[in-house]
């Protein structure tokens, strides 16, 4: 029973691996992005301090397409820092909603600006390559998991 025990918990530290994994990939590339839209934004606003940034990307209307990627990165920390056991469902569905907001080819807000970003940077194209990795460790474009 005493091994049982041990390798359900290396599954569990292996998953939160994983989700951690996810997050910092998705990370990098929140901030590739909201470096490329401060970038368009000061060209017609002027410069912005790193304080002031912080409250556009709360509040205004020309960050808010990234809110969505902030927002699912916000959910995956929860889950992984938290001090309950991870349950499964938890992270299959952060995968599997990485991948349909970023991969999916759905019509939205965010994929529309996410895939002009792409077209336009390759700092977003690399960062998408290193989430693409992780995701498609996971299993999760084929449905494996």
């Amino acid at each position: 029973m005493r091994d049982r025990r041990r390798s359900e918990g290396e599954i569990v530290d292996q998953d939160r691996d994983r989700l951690r994994a996810l997050s910092t990939r998705l990370l990098t590339l929140h901030g590739v992005l909201l470096d490329r839209e401060r970038r368009a934004y000061e060209d017609r606003h002027g410069s912005v301090a790193s304080r002031e940034l912080l409250q556009l990307l709360l509040y205004d209307e020309h960050f808010s397409w990234l809110r969505s990627l902030s927002s699912m990165i916000a959910k995956i920390d929860e889950v992984v820092d938290a001090d309950e056991p991870l349950p499964p469902e938890s992270m299959r569905r952060a995968f599997r909603e990485a991948y349909r907001l970023l991969k999916s080819g759905t019509a939205g807000d965010f994929q529309d600006k996410y895939h002009l970003a792409l077209q336009d940077s390759p700092d977003v194209i690399m960062a998408h390559a290193a989430v693409s990795r992780v995701l498609s460790d996971s299993g999760v474009d084929s449905g494996t998991r």
